[in-house]
């Protein structure tokens, strides 16, 4: 014969479970939220990855020494692909981070965020994070390159480059010209990597 079903002893054996679901989805929560609230104001943004349109937060690399550049398929200084994602290997074990934005506002990138992304894997073998493609300057450019511009200055061409600090400050801006593997910019890089005396 089939017990009757009592809607109590269901409640009370499922209390626990639905009990450590709401905590755990809380904590998530407020886990997020402290990294957010911790996360330095500059990084404190978040921008679709250039393979998939996934958002990716800045505040994942908080912490890190990062370098920032608007980049393009075709111009003058795209060979800097290639020096970019050797400081990207060659730094990232001690804390850099190189962050690529693909723009068209010099009119050299008008593939999609799919043809940019096969450029730089099979021509360069880029390794480092890469963003959508987006605006870099004047009135339409993204959060982040707004707040460089006000710092610094906005980008006057393809490959500017903005170092920001472990402390999620900016330390300089790079012309185009400022090669990868200029002495100006590694030396900065290097003294960014640096540990802070206590």
């Amino acid at each position: 014969m089939t017990r009757p079903h009592n809607p109590r002893r269901f409640l009370l054996l499922a209390a626990p479970v639905l009990l450590a679901s709401t905590l755990g989805l809380a904590n998530s929560k407020a886990q997020a939220s402290s990294t957010s609230a911790s996360c330095p104001s500059l990084l404190n943004q978040t921008f679709p990855r250039l393979q998939d349109d996934e958002p990716r937060s800045l505040c994942e690399f908080q912490g890190k020494v990062v370098l920032v550049v608007n980049t393009a398929s075709y111009c003058g200084f795209t060979q800097q692909y290639e020096g970019l994602e050797t400081l990207y290997r060659n730094y990232k074990d001690q804390g850099l981070v190189v962050l690529g934005f693909p723009s068209n506002d010099f009119s050299q990138e008008p593939g999609s965020n799919q043809q940019i992304a096969e450029f730089c894997s099979n021509t360069f073998s880029v390794r480092f994070p890469m963003f959508a493609k987006t605006k870099v300057k004047g009135p339409g450019a993204n959060p982040l390159f707004t707040e460089l511009a006000r710092l610094a200055e906005a980008p006057g061409w393809n490959f500017h480059k903005y170092l920001i600090g472990r402390d999620g400050k900016l330390v300089s801006s790079y012309s185009s010209a400022v090669s990868p593997d200029s002495r100006r910019l590694r030396h900065d890089l290097q003294a960014a990597l640096r540990p802070k005396p206590l």
